[in-house]
């Protein structure tokens, strides 16, 4: 087994207190946005050995032996799944991932072309998919997937609006004609493409105008155009928005998210799950680069219910979240008694991250003690798993984990 120590990324959006009490750690002032536990390139763990040895990074452990590591259920020679601890204290870009063949085709596509990997817009990172899920460890807000136009219409069509210059005005027109279509794909395709499209001269003033009236209601979804609008002001995804389902978790829900699926973080803090990717595709809401013709190519534009994942209770003690479309992960979250003994025989490469209380991990390899905010990587050739004391933790691994 390997002991982590796991990079922070200090994005503008993150809170600057919820990852500091997980690791007993002061907070240094600035946001700390993500914690990462994995092997993904851009920001590995670093791993030691738990029976001493220097650390290496982990994305260098499954290098040299990934059968060991990963075991048969190992695709491409490195590990498919990247856990993180999220903390939002302001909202996250409107965003979208792709599927594994568009990664791959378009990956390889701006390789060809030359585009540097660090380049700003360098649109795909790696040459695969990134279906992720989030489990609240506090009450989490988001916005995700496409609701019924006729929902959104209503919405804008009730507010006390002042009069617009020309561009604002026949953008809203439009809009409004847009979301009236009898087919509610067609018709949600093509009011996302006229909004994230519009010049700012439209956008801007119908923007503010419409978080103005949004002020005062008492509607989630005007709720959240008025909160947008104060973080990006002018920004076309504050419209956007509202053609999407609002999601309220409470601690111990988890939400999911495949491919295509449009969403937006908007506060709260979480364990996320997803396949070991970076590609992310930008519509809003954001200084990075912003590319809406490719993240409209991606987008499901289907009527969806708000994405909750429900967990399989494996035990008392044990739930777990696992999609059904993708093999790449599962979360399991496990509560550890005093007295208990969990016993995991699949031999499974695992990350595992102590939430609460203190829990020993014991392995063929040998055992660790791990408190609240620690984390260990078991390889699959470390089983079975066996983990006694007294806490609250959660495992990443495979599929079906």
């Amino acid at each position: 087994m390997f002991v982590l120590d796991n990079r922070v990324q200090p994005y503008a959006w993150g809170s600057a207190r919820a990852i500091p009490d997980l690791l007993g750690a002061e907070p240094d002032g600035g946001p700390q946005a993500e914690l990462w536990i994995g092997a993904h390139p851009s920001a590995p763990s670093l791993a030691a050995p738990a029976g001493g040895g220097a650390p290496r990074p982990l994305d260098e452990v499954v290098a040299a032996d990934p059968a060991g590591v990963l075991g048969p259920q190992r695709r491409r020679d490195r590990l498919g799944f990247l856990l993180k601890v999220l903390s939002a204290a302001a909202p996250l870009s409107l965003q979208a991932h792709p599927d594994r063949a568009t990664a791959q085709r378009r990956y390889a596509e701006e390789e060809a072309a030359g585009v540097a990997p660090d380049a700003p817009h360098r649109l795909y990172r790696d040459d695969e998919h990134k279906p992720e899920l989030l489990y609240a460890l506090e009450p989490f807000a988001a916005v995700a997937g496409f609701r019924s136009p006729a929902a959104a219409r209503e919405l804008l069509t009730g507010l006390d609006l002042p009069p617009l210059p020309p561009a604002a005005d026949h953008l809203l027109t439009g809009l409004l004609h847009d979301l009236a279509g009898a087919d509610d794909g067609a018709a949600l395709r093509a009011a996302t493409t006229r909004l994230l499209d519009a010049a700012e001269d439209a956008t801007a003033p119908l923007v503010g105008a419409v978080a103005t009236a949004c002020r005062d209601l008492d509607d989630d979804s005007a709720r959240c155009v008025a909160l947008l609008a104060g973080h990006h002001p002018g920004d076309p995804g504050v419209l956007a928005s509202t053609l999407l389902n609002q999601v309220r978790l409470a601690p111990g829900q988890a939400l999911y998210l495949p491919a295509g699926n449009v969403h937006a973080y908007l506060s709260g803090t979480g364990v996320e799950l997803m396949a070991s990717s970076d590609n992310v595709l930008r519509g809003g809401l954001t200084s990075k680069h912003v590319d809406v013709p490719e993240l409209l190519r991606v987008l499901d534009f289907r009527v969806l219910p708000p994405p909750l994942l429900p967990p399989r209770r494996v035990s008392d003690d044990e739930e777990l979240f696992a999609p059904g479309d993708v093999d790449d992960f599962a979360l399991s979250v496990l509560r550890v008694r005093p007295g208990a003994r969990t016993r995991w025989e699949r031999a499974v490469p695992r990350a595992l991250l102590c939430l609460e209380g203190g829990v020993r991990v014991a392995s063929t390899a040998g055992e660790v003690d791990l408190a609240r905010g620690r984390s260990v990587f078991a390889t699959a050739a470390e089983h079975p798993l066996t983990l006694t004391g007294s806490g609250r933790l959660v495992a990443a691994g495979p599929g079906g984990a």
